[in-house]
């Protein structure tokens, strides 16, 4: 999105009925949803030359539903094969995106596998890469994002890393801070969880060296939202959707990451959607 300027080409290619996209959890997501979204951006007071969005997908996602975005992330879930999500960046790379594959730690057996995995990426010409823990328990020798930096297998690409400005379910509190510190050596940018309240976001942003790329979501039900904010560990932007939307009716209107945008674009120029 960051560098269309025709408004009207880009509701075009969303208004098309073929727009869903397969979110990671093996759903569809209505193109609508996604459309009201970028319809209101364009409203809003934003510079498209300037800032830079993301997104998200599995590696059986369709590519023709795409929305015009350079960066695209291709997860790999806890019981994911990388090779499918090496060759989904491979496929990305032929149709003119930058992929960003993710590297979960815990659910890379070894270095030889890991070795195999970056080698698999670079050879189908994969430039950036997405090296985190993965929300499970290790299955081979990796426990950390920063055991498989420090193997340096990822020479020549650029590497993002995972930002908990809220804290995490997978990594105490007291480790949060130790591990930034180990991994902010390798990093050349960082990825936030997902929040909704922006104060924590701002708070994050000014303690790092390095770029920071705001997680945000589609527009979905606050009830969802709450959901998938119990999942990731963002403690604050539970209680901030608690006590923004406290009628029954608001919990089930969609919510756009509209507001959140407009409070930290003056600190970051780079948001990455999730689409859950």
């Amino acid at each position: 999105i960051s560098k269309i300027s025709d408004r009207d080409l880009f509701l075009w290619f969303w208004s098309t009925k073929k727009i869903t996209m397969d979110i990671i959890f093996g759903d569809k997501f209505p193109f609508w949803t996604m459309l009201n979204f970028f319809d209101s951006f364009f409203k809003k007071d934003n510079d498209l030359e300037k800032m830079n969005f993301s997104l998200e997908i599995g590696p059986h996602t369709d590519l023709e539903t795409l929305p015009p975005v350079k960066d695209v992330y291709v997860t790999m879930l806890p019981g994911g094969d990388y090779k499918d999500t090496a060759d989904k960046s491979g496929n990305l790379v032929k149709k003119g995106f930058n992929p960003v594959p993710h590297f979960p730690a815990r659910s890379i057996n070894n270095e030889e596998e890991l070795k195999e995995y970056v080698s698999r990426c670079k050879d189908q010409g994969v430039k950036q890469a997405l090296v985190i823990g993965g929300s499970r328990d290790p299955i081979g020798k990796f426990d950390s994002s920063y055991q498989i930096l420090e193997t340096g297998f990822f020479d020549g690409i650029k590497i993002g890393i995972a930002g908990h400005p809220e804290g995490s379910p997978d990594i105490p509190e007291q480790n949060l801070e130790k591990a930034m510190v180990d991994k902010k050596p390798y990093a050349d940018y960082i990825v936030t969880q997902w929040l909704l309240d922006s104060q924590p976001i701002v708070d994050f942003i000014s303690k790092q060296s390095v770029p920071v790329h705001v997680g945000i979501t589609g527009p979905m039900k606050i009830s969802s939202l709450i959901k998938f904010a119990n999942i990731v560990g963002a403690k604050n932007s539970i209680n901030f959707l608690k006590s923004n939307f406290s009628k029954a009716l608001d919990l089930l209107k969609p919510k756009d990451p509209n507001d959140l945008i407009g409070k930290v674009k003056s600190h970051t120029d780079n948001f990455h959607i999730y689409t859950f």
